[in-house]
C-alpha cells in the first residue's frame, strides 16, 4: 500500500466511522437517536483509533491536513510530501462522507432537521462568533498537534518510528486525546481540527442537497480549514523554539 493510499482510505474510515457516530445520534429513527455528546466524542476517538491503525504502517497515519503540515513545520515531515498527503486526505474524507450517506439514507429522508442533517456531514458553531470560533479550532488543533509531536515512540511523520501492531501502541494514544479534545474543546464548534474533515463532506453535501433548499454555510467554512491549519503550524513552530 503507497502512502497515497493509506491516508485515502484512513481518511475514509475516520469520516465513515466519525460523521456515521453523528448520523447515528442526530437522525431521525436511528438506534441511537438522541445518545449525545459523549457518543459522538467517543465514536470520534475510535473513528480516529481506526483510521491510525490502518494507516499507520504505510503513512504514518495522518489522516489529517494539518497533522501533515503541523510535522512539516516541526521538520518531521518532508514538505515534498505534503501536497500527496492532503490529496488522499481530502479524497478519502469526500468518498467517507458520500458513504454515511448511502447508508443513513432512509434515516435522512426521515428528518427534517435542515442543520442536524448538515452536522452530519460538516461541523457549525454553537454560538456564531467567528473570532472565537476561529481561536476554537485554533487551539484544538494547536493541542493536538503539540502534544502529538510530544508523544513518546510515536513520531507519525516516519513509518518505521510509529509502533502499530498488537495493542496499537501508537492509536490508543492518538485516539484519547481525540477524546479529550473533544470533551474539553470540543462544545464550542463540534471540533473539526481537520480541514479535510469538514471541506469534503462539507462539498459532497452541498453537491447532494444543492436542489433541497439547503444552505452548507459557505460563510462558515473557511473556519476549519484555517483555523487547525493555523493552529498546526503554531504548534510546529512552538515544538522547533521549546
Amino acid at each position: 500500500m503507497t502512502p497515497f493510499i493509506a491516508e485515502l482510505i484512513g481518511t475514509f474510515l475516520l469520516i465513515v466511522l466519525g460523521n456515521g457516530v453523528v448520523a447515528n445520534v442526530l437522525l431521525q429513527d436511528t438506534k441511537g437517536h438522541n445518545a449525545g455528546w459523549i457518543v459522538i466524542t467517543t465514536g470520534w476517538a475510535l473513528a480516529v483509533f481506526v483510521g491510525v491503525v490502518v494507516a499507520g504502517p504505510y503513512s504514518g497515519a495522518h489522516i489529517n491536513p494539518a497533522v501533515s503540515i503541523g510535522l512539516a513545520v516541526a521538520g518531521r515531515f518532508e514538505w515534498a510530501l505534503v501536497p500527496i498527503y492532503i490529496f488522499g486526505q481530502f479524497l478519502g474524507a469526500a468518498l467517507g462522507a458520500l458513504v454515511v450517506w448511502i447508508f443513513y439514507r432512509p434515516h435522512y429522508e426521515a428528518s427534517s432537521n435542515v442543520v442536524e442533517i448538515r452536522a452530519t456531514f460538516c461541523t457549525h458553531p454553537a454560538i456564531r462568533n467567528k473570532s472565537s470560533n476561529f481561536f476554537s479550532e485554533f487551539m484544538g488543533t494547536f493541542v493536538l498537534i503539540l502534544v502529538v509531536l510530544y508523544m513518546s515512540g510515536a513520531t507519525l511523520g516516519d513509518i518505521h518510528n510509529t509502533p502499530i501492531g498488537l495493542g496499537s501502541l501508537g492509536a490508543i494514544p492518538v485516539a484519547f486525546l481525540v477524546w479529550a479534545i473533544g470533551l474539553s474543546l470540543g462544545g464550542t464548534t463540534g471540533y473539526a481540527i481537520n480541514p479535510a474533515r469538514d471541506l469534503s463532506p462539507r462539498l459532497v453535501y452541498s453537491a447532494i442537497f444543492k436542489n433541497n433548499g439547503h444552505d452548507a454555510d459557505w460563510n462558515y467554512s473557511w473556519i476549519p480549514v484555517v483555523g487547525p491549519s493555523l493552529g498546526a503550524a503554531v504548534a510546529g513552530l512552538l515544538f522547533i523554539i521549546l
